[in-house]
Formats: C-alpha cells, structure tokens, sequence
C-alpha cells in the first residue's frame, strides 16, 4: 500500500501567505502521519509558473518570464522549509521533464478523439485565465470575480470534447462515493455536471509564455491543463518511450481498488478543475484518476478576508520566528475544521499556546519528569507489575489505547482537526488523572510502590501523546520523547510506530529532562509580539452599490480570485 498526498501547485504572481501555508502543513500532516505508519509514502508541491498573467507582469518588471518566475520560486522553497514541510518532490510546470509529460498527456488525448481544432470568439478574463459569456458579467463587462473590465478575444483554439463524459463522470462518482470531500462540496460537483457540460477551450493562441502545443507552435497548452498534469509529471507519468516512470507505477492509483492511494488537498475554488476536468483528461487518456479530492475552504484573518488592499496578507516567516513552526502548525489545524471555512486570530494563537499547550502538554511533562521523576527516582522511569495497577491507572491505560485508534482513523479519514480533538481529549484525561493520584502526596506519605504505578501511567501516556503528535509538531513531539529517554523519531518503511500496545515504555531508562516545551509569554512579551505580528490593516472604503450579475460566474470555467487560500493562479 502507498499513499501520495499533493498541494496544489501555486501560481507565482505573490510570495507565500498563511493561506499557502495551510494547504501545504495539512499535506506535510498527512504525509508524516503515513510514514510513521510505514506506508511508502510520498508528498509533491511545486508552481504554476505559465499563464498571460505572468507573461505581462514580466513585461511591466522589464524582465523575460523565465527571470521572473525563477526571482519566485525561493520564497516558496524558503516558507516550505521553515515551516517543516518536508515534501519529496517540487514540481515546477518550466521544468523540462513536466513540459514533455504534458505534451504526451495532450496527445494521448488527441489520438483518442477528444482533442479537436475550431474557431472560438470569446471575452476573457486574464485575472481568471478564463472566458466568460456576456450574460456572466456585472454590467459593462466586468468580471463578476475580479471587477476588472474583460478583454474580447477572437482566435482559433483546440477543444477537449468535455460534454462526452458527463455520463462517465456521473456513473465514476457513483463507484467512488468518497472521491470528493467534504461530501456537500461532492453534491455541487455532481450537480454541475448533471445540468451538462460544454466542451473546453485548451489552447490559447495570443501570447507564447506556456507549453507549446505539440505540432502547433503557434498555440501554447491551456494553463490548467498544464498545471493539472504535474500530478502526474512529477512521478514519471504519462510514460514517454526510453524513461521511467516507476514512481508512477508505485504512486498512482492503476486500477479501481487497488492499494495505491493519490489524494489531492485542494482549496474549494479550484475543485471543478480538479473533480470534473482532470478526471476527464485522464480518463480520455485511459489513466485513472486520483483516489480522493479534498477541498478545504478559505481563510479571513481577524474576520477579514484576505486582500492586498487592506494590507492583511500575512506572511508565514514572522509568526515561526515568534512562536515556532510546530506552534503554528498545531494552531492551525486545531483551530480550523478542515473542509470548511477558518478565521485566523492572533489572539486565538496565543490562546491555545498558552492554555492547550502550555498549560495542557508542558504543564503535565513538566509536573512529572521535572518534579518527581528527577527529585524522588533518581530521574528513571519506575518499574511496576502491571497486574497490580488500580482501577484508574487502567481507566487511562484504556482511554489512552482508545484514543489512539480514533486519532489513527481521523488522521487516515483525513480529519486532522478531529484527531487532534481525540488527542486533546487524552491530554486532559491525564491531567485529571495526575489531579486525582496526586502523586506529590505519595512522595510525602512514603507510599513508593504506589507512587511507581502512578508516574509510570502518567510518563507511558505522555509516550502515546509525543507519538501521536509527531505529525503535527514533529519538533516539539522528538524533544517531548526525548526527555522521555527516547531517540529521535526516525519512520522507516515497513515499521509501524504509531502507539498500539501499553507498556512500551521501558522501566529503569533514564530520562532527560529537559527546557520547557511551552515557555510562558509574559503580558508585555505577548502585547509587544501581537503589535508586531498584526498587520496594520486599512480601512476598507464603504464600497459602492455594486450591479447585481445577471448569472454565476461560467459554469465550465471556475474563476480563480487572488485571495484564495491556494488557487493555481
């Protein structure tokens, strides 16, 4: 069984925010998660880096487009890694070895029928990389998504024949009744394509800053087919004659039902490119699709939404430097439901920093290894009989088992707010019961055997957290089984590490304690790094009556804003 987990490929025109940021810690989430199950596991995220939009923009900068989308991609790179992203693969659609798979994509699906030459006259959104028909348009031919007048294209362009496989989308979404999710973002896909679909425009003929069209020089490969492909370009796929493609072999799903697992993340205003049109495309070159798309929703900060006018573009770098990435990592999967919509708060972050992890984690590690272990057992893990631990020692051994399989089935469910409530769950339950035994008393009292039993409970179940957490906050998970007495974390193929059996935690060890996980923020410490974090938002104007559209935006073509959480561009 493998699992391969992908970000969107994110479109160049701005430098990574919190909302990149989001998509791209879920996918890391998932991905250490599966490699300590032992699963060959593998994560891609990468660029978009064609489209007219980046062909102007480089125009205006007085630089070719190359330059320029080769100036954006290390402050992607730079995020991905302080964030601790650890991805395998980074794809970018300028490499080589994406363009010729692309190419051959194109063709597999032109040989089969579904690739066809026609005149097309169109008006054209370049914001949204997308034509709109009048009736979609605010009045005075504005973009319903961007306010930005369209530009009226008349050029002759390929076509994917889309409208051939409604009925085959329908009857393969009814086979895989979890291929999208959340499941009311299924029912929108299923109905968009139940009221029919028309065929694609897939090749653009008025700028060159893109794939070219194999045969045709003078049309380059519509920017989501392009962009869609690199799911599959970055493991070797489609195969071209005389190169590999074993990863493809090993990540991509090669039939229905086999043990191949390939989930995109996806932010919920790029699902019709992913749900309805990839499928499609693959199945028209007689590929499979991927096993499951997930579209997670939008991200305000502070309960706005995010926009460069209002300045509240918030970059990952400053809130790792102040908080640390696992901090933020943590924060950001706790605090938001995955799949709906989230707010980003500042104060929420310091909140949970100090309360669930401070007081929650810190708090209970500390109490116990600091405290009595290192005072009163010589800083060694006791050795106890298990047959004689009392009814509340095995009342947490219980909880602790228990909630592990529930935080495993969220994590495999990809539920990652839910495990982490599971998790969360067992961090107060050992609380209480550290509450309950005081083991302080027990020292005093001389109660020895008794007060063995009790840290043993307490320091096996800390065991289960930093095991269960490592995903979310590798770092802070590795020190917390260090002080333990453990090595660092290290997954390997074929071994499971996720914690299944109590009493793995070996009596007589020495244990290392060490700083605390959380160190406290005091008042002035906070107020100072909240006035520097926080963007300095500006007013937005009271905003004009706005002409109400005449319809949705197209429904072959999902627009694409800039304030998405990850849209390709």
């Amino acid at each position: 069984m493998s699992f391969y987990v992908t970000t969107p490929i994110y479109y160049v025109n701005d430098k990574p925010h919190i909302g990149t940021a989001y998509s791209t810690i879920v996918t890391d989430v998932l991905a250490r998660y599966h490699r300590m199950r032992g699963e060959p596991t593998r994560m891609l995220t990468g660029v978009d880096e064609h489209g007219i939009k980046l062909e102007r923009r480089a125009q205006t900068l007085g630089q070719t487009p190359q330059s320029y989308v080769d100036s954006m991609v290390p402050p992607f790179k730079d995020a991905w890694k302080q964030l601790d992203c650890a991805y395998d693969d980074f794809i970018r659609t300028t490499d080589p070895r994406h363009k010729e798979r692309a190419r051959e994509l194109w063709r597999m699906c032109r040989d089969k029928g579904d690739i066809y030459e026609d005149e097309y006259q169109g008006l054209y959104c370049v914001g949204c990389e997308a034509y709109y028909t009048e009736k979609d348009l605010l009045e005075g031919k504005i973009c319903p998504i961007h306010k930005t007048p369209v530009e009226i294209l008349n050029e002759r362009t390929y076509f994917f024949r889309l409208s051939a496989y409604g009925e085959k989308l329908l009857a393969f979404y009814e086979k895989n009744p979890r291929f999208v999710q959340p499941e009311g973002r299924f029912n929108e896909v299923k109905s968009f394509v139940r009221e029919g679909l028309r065929d694609l425009s897939l090749s653009r003929g008025t700028f060159k800053w893109g794939i070219e069209v194999p045969d045709n020089p003078e049309h380059v490969i519509y920017v989501w087919f392009d962009a869609l492909t690199n799911y599959i370009s970055a493991l070797g796929g489609p195969k071209i004659d005389g190169e590999s493609d074993e990863l493809f072999q090993q990540f991509w799903p090669q039939s229905r039902g086999d043990d191949h697992t390939a989930v995109h993340i996806v932010g919920k205003d790029i699902l019709r490119f992913h749900a309805v049109y990839w499928p499609a495309f693959l199945m028209s070159a007689g590929l499979e699709p991927p096993s499951q798309v997930w579209a997670h929703g939008w991200l305000t900060v502070d309960g706005q939404k995010m926009s460069k006018s209002l300045g509240n573009f918030i970059a990952p770098a400053p809130l790792v430097e102040a908080v640390g990435s696992d901090v933020l990592r943590y924060y950001l999967l706790r605090d938001i439901a995955f799949g709906q919509d989230g707010d980003f708060s500042h104060e929420n972050l310091f909140a949970r920093y100090h309360g669930e992890l401070g007081n929650g984690l810190g708090n209970l590690l500390n109490r116990i290894l600091a405290s009595i272990v290192r005072k009163t057992l010589e800083g060694r893990v006791p050795t106890i009989d298990r047959s004689e631990l009392l009814a509340i020692d095995r009342g947490l051994l219980d909880k602790a088992m228990g909630n592990a399989a529930i935080a495993a089935k969220q994590f495999d469910d990809i539920n990652p707010n839910r495990a982490l409530d599971a998790i969360w769950d067992l961090v107060n339950a050992a609380n209480k019961y550290v509450d309950s035994t005081e083991p302080w008393k027990l020292v005093k009292n001389g109660q020895t055997s008794r007060l063995a039993q009790v840290v043993y409970t307490a320091l096996e179940t800390l065991r289960y957290l930093g095991l269960m957490l490592w995903p979310v906050m590798p770092n802070k998970a590795s020190e917390l089984l260090q002080q333990l007495g453990f090595d660092a974390l290290s997954p390997e193929e074929g071994v499971d590490l996720w914690p299944n059996e109590w009493g793995r935690l070996p009596g007589g060890i020495e244990t290392r304690p060490g700083k605390p996980l959380f160190p406290r923020f005091e008042p002035d410490q906070q107020a100072a790094l909240l006035e520097k974090l926080k963007p300095a938002v500006v007013a937005a104007p009271a905003p004009a009556p706005a002409p109400a559209p005449k319809a949705a935006p197209p429904r072959e073509l999902a627009a694409k804003a800039d304030t998405n959480i990850d849209a390709f561009g």
